[in-house]
């Protein structure tokens, strides 16, 4: 397959999700499950047998005629393949997209809505919404990304939030504190009026990846459904909701319209969040479904909680978010890397290039810089660049020779993190960053040895045949 490169990133790239999985078809990264499945714990549990490899589809639900799609973005290679770029080309798609928003277009018709229904469907049984762990305390949508217009500013954002079903057109809804569906919300409520929704699943993946930004690159002035535009390099299509007063992005496999009840509540979860934890019970409002859409044929999108596609939405976004804060206060910056065991999230190693003695010390401003670009960064290290920030072993190589302990670390104690890491206190936690880079006048004194330039194996070179001068191998 084609992989276009950074500096050939095309004006215009079809972002659709039919397209993308199209793409991933041709790529070989789309799997097709024969056996029949249940929505009960069994889909959910062989998509993490399977985390990180194809994207799989189940067509033959217990109970459901509608197929489900899993690990769609769960690895590098699907990512990818959905795009039909490498991985530095999707995150050129998303800075340019940060930095360049285009307005949604409206459009007079949409493919959601070729089925509706505004009174008598049963999400539960229309839809296969899986129950994901055994510590579930329900059934979980999970891949919906939530429109809502903000009640006091009037921009649109885009989240990623789970809903419980609770009844056939009702679920809990979780609004995590510091989000900007929940002050949406808490506006909505303090007028004393509900606040209207839209959910969309198998949305563009320009809106998934959208959806999926936070920090400092996202603020609340921001419509997430301009910065989807950016990334395609065309308008998102829109169209007018038909229950609420909202536009609904045209493109997407089902669509929930609705609104938050501020005098409902239920209690939710427990639920298997993306640390590996169940997140707690707790209340959580009321989101009441006023009309269920869905395409001709549509497929049903499942993310699983505690799954590598959650973390992976967010890898390439919060790259490009870290890159452009990074590169803009400190210019040595030359890549970042949300590593996996981080959970592409909470652990950052970045790379820099000193080329003069003045250079010295910046290193540690872009540790400082990066853990204020991105709230949930726990640990940062750096690295010069000639350590591949890619290759865990190269980077534990410069922790071992190029770290000195009693002076390379630092510690930013009682920061603001992740609420859902245990080791804090309810989102206090210590910061850490690590040095691991060398001064610019003592550079040549860690260079590796390098091995004289060679010719690789060729097909052949290599065989099983035991030399006939050590017959004691056959």
């Amino acid at each position: 397959m084609d992989m276009s490169l950074p500096n050939s990133l095309p004006k215009v790239i079809d972002t659709t999700f039919r397209t993308a999985m199209q793409r991933m078809r041709a790529a070989g990264r789309l799997k097709f499950v024969a056996r029949t499945v249940s929505t009960d714990l069994e889909i959910a549990g062989l998509m993490k047998a399977s985390d990180g490899g194809p994207a799989l589809l189940f067509g033959a639900i217990e109970g459901h005629d509608v197929p489900v799609l899993g690990n769609v973005l769960s690895c590098q290679a699907n990512c990818e393949a959905a795009f039909g770029l490498d991985f530095r080309g999707i995150r050129e798609l998303i800075g340019r997209a940060l930095s360049n928003p285009i307005e949604p277009l409206l459009v007079a018709q949409s493919p959601a809505y070729a089925r509706t229904y505004t009174s008598g469907f049963d999400i539960g049984r229309q839809l296969p919404v899986l129950r994901h762990a055994p510590i579930d305390s329900g059934r979980y949508i999970t891949a919906g990304v939530v429109i809502v217009r903000d009640p006091q500013t009037g921009v649109y954002n885009a989240s990623y939030h789970r809903l419980q079903l609770v009844g056939p057109e009702r679920t809990a809804i979780k609004l995590d504190f510091g989000r900007h569906l929940r002050l949406a919300y808490e506006r909505a409520a303090k007028a004393g009026a509900s606040l209207p929704i839209a959910v969309c699943i198998g949305a563009d993946l320009a809106l998934q990846y959208t959806a999926a930004t936070m920090g400092s690159q996202m603020p609340e002035s921001t419509s997430e459904l301009s910065v989807a535009g950016g990334l395609r390099g065309q308008p998102l299509p829109v169209v007018k909701a038909q229950t609420q007063d909202l536009l609904v992005p045209a493109e997407a496999e089902f669509v929930l319209e609705g609104r938050i009840r501020p005098d409902l509540s239920v209690s939710e979860g427990p639920f298997g969040e993306f640390v590996g934890f169940p997140s707690p019970e707790g209340g959580a409002p009321i989101f009441e479904i006023t009309l269920l859409a869905h395409r001709e044929q549509p497929l049903y999108h499942a993310i699983n909680g505690y799954g590598r596609e959650t973390v992976m939405l967010r890898k390439y976004v919060l790259e490009a978010s870290l890159l452009k804060v990074l590169q803009s206060a400190v210019p040595i910056v030359v890549d970042a890397e949300m590593t996996a065991g981080g959970l592409h999230r909470f652990h950052a190693v970045v790379s820099v290039r000193k080329t003069t003695p003045q250079h010295d010390g910046l290193q540690r401003n872009a540790i400082m810089a990066a853990f204020g670009a991105l709230k949930d960064l726990d640990m940062v290290i750096v690295v010069d660049d000639d350590i591949d920030i890619r290759d865990p072993a190269d980077v534990e190589y410069a922790l071992a020779t190029r770290m000195e302990a009693s002076r390379d670390l630092f510690v930013v104690p009682q920061a603001r993190g992740h609420e859902y890491v245990r080791i804090g206190n309810n989102g206090i936690r210590a910061k850490l960053g690590i040095d691991a880079t060398v001064p610019m006048e003592e550079r040549g004194r860690f260079e590796r040895v390098k091995f004289a330039p060679v010719t690789p194996f060729a097909d052949g070179d290599l065989g099983d045949a035991v030399p006939a001068s050590l017959p004691w191998l056959a």
